[in-house]
This record gives structure tokens, C-alpha cells and sequence, in this order.
């Protein structure tokens, strides 16, 4: 099990899509696509960040399971980023103290139940850091009209903030083996050589850990 991590707009599911094609593997995607509550959150983040983040909390628990369950499987966003979106939010003043407790709760008792499945832990994630610059321009290119700043500039400093978060986030993270790509640097989403390039790092990794 693959899983990977990084901002929006870092190129978690073009990765994600190149590792599944390279090694042969089900890829499973992040719960954006067809979400009830992701607009409704961008609109009136106060009233809607709780839902959300049980939204997301949710959809990740169904797909690390059945990830679990089989033998080889890439995850474009896991469970294990959740905590830091509701954090945030709690910084920002969207949630009370009571629902992050009431989050962190539930986030601990699914984090258990994963423990009694065949496989413990993801054997490695990959996390994509890029400038905030590249972020921005990422999710301009990508074109989802919620998410645009032109159109809603108070997400710029939101997504400066979570930007802002991963660093922290990243060092502390041990659920597993784990590896950085420099985003800026290797363009694996536009340039076919960097993107051969990554995979070839990752079958390094994973020839390390014994998985290939």
C-alpha cells in the first residue's frame, strides 16, 4: 500500500494515476468528485466544516479498508492527513472545541479498528511538497470553480495556511516508511522524463522495504 500526501493542487491524483498504471495496482481516489458538502463548505466554511471533514473522515475510513484488504493499492489522499483540515479549521474558528473532540474521538476508535485488519500500516507514502506559488497556479489550472481565488480571494489565505501546515505535518508522521519529492523541482505532472524519474525513486523505496 501506497499513499500519498501534499497540499492541494500538489498532483497526489496524477501520481497516484502514473504509480497504479506503472505497478499494476487499484488506485483510490480522494472523495471530491459527486461530494454534497465540498462547494457548501467553500461557500459558508462556519456552517459546513464539521460535515465536511465527517464527509471526508468517512469516505477515507471505505477506502483505506478495502485498500487493507488487498495486497497491492495506491491511495491519492489517506486517512491519516484528516485530523490536520479539522485543526485548521478549529484555528480558523469554524468548529468548537466539542466537535474537535468529538472528531478526534472517532478519528482514534476507526485508526484502532484498522488495527485488527491484515495489513497495519501503508508500506510507504510518498509526500509531494511544492512552493505555494505552484499550488496556486495548480488549482487555477485544474479549474474547479469552487476552489478558484480570482473568484473567492478570501481562499487565499486559507490555502496559505494550509500550505503552511504540511511541513509540521510531515515530520511528525510515523504511521509508516515515508519519503519527499521536491514538486518544484521534478514536474512528474507535465514532464514525462521527471515523471520516470519519480518511479524509478519509488521501485527504489520499494526494493528497499522488500516489495518488489
Amino acid at each position: 500500500m501506497i499513499v500519498l500526501a501534499g497540499t492541494i493542487g500538489a498532483g497526489k491524483s496524477s501520481l497516484a494515476e502514473a504509480l497504479g498504471e506503472h505497478l499494476g495496482t487499484d488506485v483510490f481516489y480522494e472523495a471530491v468528485d459527486n461530494n454534497p458538502v465540498l462547494d457548501l463548505y467553500y461557500k459558508d466554511p462556519k456552517k459546513y466544516a464539521f460535515l465536511l471533514q465527517i464527509y471526508f473522515l468517512n469516505k477515507r475510513f471505505e477506502s483505506i479498508k478495502l485498500a487493507y484488504r488487498q495486497n497491492n493499492n495506491v491511495l491519492d489522499r489517506s486517512i491519516f492527513e484528516d485530523e490536520l483540515f479539522l485543526t485548521l479549521n478549529y484555528k480558523n474558528g469554524n468548529v468548537t472545541k466539542t466537535e474537535l473532540d468529538i472528531y478526534k474521538e472517532l478519528l482514534a476508535n476507526m485508526l484502532e479498528e484498522l488495527e485488527g485488519m491484515p495489513k497495519k500500516r501503508p508500506d510507504l507514502l510518498i509526500y509531494i511538497d511544492v512552493s505555494f506559488e505552484t499550488m496556486l497556479r495548480r488549482i487555477a489550472t485544474r479549474g474547479r470553480s469552487f476552489e478558484q481565488v480570482e473568484t473567492q480571494p478570501e481562499l487565499h489565505d486559507y490555502y496559505a495556511q494550509v500550505h503552511a501546515e504540511y511541513p509540521d505535518w510531515y515530520e511528525a508522521y510515523d504511521a509508516s516508511p515515508k519519503i519527499r519529492l521536491d514538486g518544484d523541482k521534478i514536474d512528474f505532472v507535465n514532464n514525462p522524463e521527471d515523471l520516470a524519474r519519480v518511479l524509478k525513486i519509488v521501485d527504489g523505496e520499494l526494493a528497499k522495504l522488500d516489495l518488489l
